[in-house]
């Protein structure tokens, strides 16, 4: 989604009600939450978790990520700190990074043993490879040796995921909606998507190597304007598409055997809601929503479809970035929400 101004009176207004919030007797722990999700996946929601200062602020969160060392990575469109850097308790531990106004997608990986992040820039039209203190190894500029591309206006990336072998895919999630893949070098050496049916791409926001078959491996990509996640060959042929009706995925996080899904926001407004709200999908090893977290589970309507989700509750505003920490825990980041801090949902 594109950039909204955020204003100081908005972010002190956030910041105000979530420290109250942590505050009041009886709303400081996860144990008095309401619980949220259905079957062996639900949460609480943690008040209070990771709400910083004015000295560290926030505007869009966008990606989370956890270190080997146990550290939580935020990625935010705030150039004031573009990376702010968690214990689990939600303590500021550092933070780097003034250069990326359209910081969108972060992911974590391992390259020869070291962890890496990839960031990506849709303001700045570029891909940039890094270390986890902020490094810059590598910068990608837009594919125009794709053919695809008229000018680098036109390119505004979204994702990134890598494969075992070390290629990765870059989706153009803001542009014209391609899916890249380079060699480890960075030399593209494929590019699929786009416009067209049935494997084309409407807001191809985020992209995940799925490894859960592992004779055959797949990418799963978002068609977040279509309700879908489109699932391809490593190569690029489209396999076929997972339907969420109503729903609008922006990643899928890999949780064991299953997938969680942040969807932007549902079919509709929750009742006495000013804004349309999302929730996170769990998907199991079929690619069926075994779980709804902030919204009710799937139900057939009466010619046997699927109705359309929608979020039930507030808790949300619009659900953009997530994580799963080593104790199971979610956390989730989110665009356009009043510079809020991610939210910490703990598993029951």
């Amino acid at each position: 989604m594109p950039d909204q101004p955020i204003t100081r009176r908005d972010f002190v207004e956030s910041l105000a009600a979530a420290l109250a919030a942590a505050s009041l007797p009886g709303m400081a722990r996860a144990d008095d939450a309401p619980v949220l999700g259905q079957g062996a996946y639900r949460y609480r929601h943690v008040p209070g978790w990771g709400v910083l200062g004015p000295d560290t602020p926030v505007k869009d969160c966008h990606g989370m990520a956890q270190s080997r060392d146990g550290r939580i990575f935020l990625l935010t469109n705030h150039t004031a700190n573009n990376v702010v850097i968690y214990d689990k308790a939600g303590r500021l531990l550092g933070k780097w990074g003034t250069d990326w106004p359209g910081a969108h997608g972060l992911t974590l990986f391992i390259e020869d043993g070291e962890e890496r992040f990839f960031v990506t820039d849709h303001n700045r039209h570029q891909v940039f490879k890094t270390t986890l203190d902020g490094k810059v190894l590598m910068t990608l500029d837009w594919p125009e040796s794709t053919g695809r591309y008229q000018s680098a206006e036109q390119y505004k990336p979204t994702h990134v995921a890598v494969a075992p072998d070390g290629t990765f895919f870059v989706t153009d999630g803001y542009g014209l909606n391609y899916v890249t893949r380079h060699d480890r070098a960075g030399k593209i050496i494929g590019c699929f998507g786009g416009a067209g049916d049935p494997g084309g791409l409407r807001c191809a926001h985020g992209i995940h190597v799925d490894l859960r078959d592992p004779a055959r491996p797949c990418l799963l990509v978002t068609s977040r304007s279509e309700h879908r996640i489109k699932r391809f060959t490593l190569g690029g042929e489209f396999i076929d598409a997972i339907h969420l009706p109503g729903a609008m995925p922006c990643f899928m996080i890999p949780h064991g055997e299953h997938i969680v899904v942040p969807h932007l926001k549902g079919a509709k407004k929750p009742e006495g809601s000013d804004t349309e709200n999302g929730f996170v999908s769990v998907l199991d090893r079929d690619n069926r929503v075994v779980s709804n977290i902030g919204a009710a589970p799937p139900a057939p309507g009466p010619d046997g479809a699927p109705r359309p989700m929608s979020a039930s509750g507030t808790l949300f505003r619009y659900p953009h970035g997530l994580m799963l920490d080593d104790e199971g825990s979610i956390y989730v980041a989110q665009w356009n929400s009043n510079a809020t801090y991610p939210i910490k949902l703990q598993r029951v």
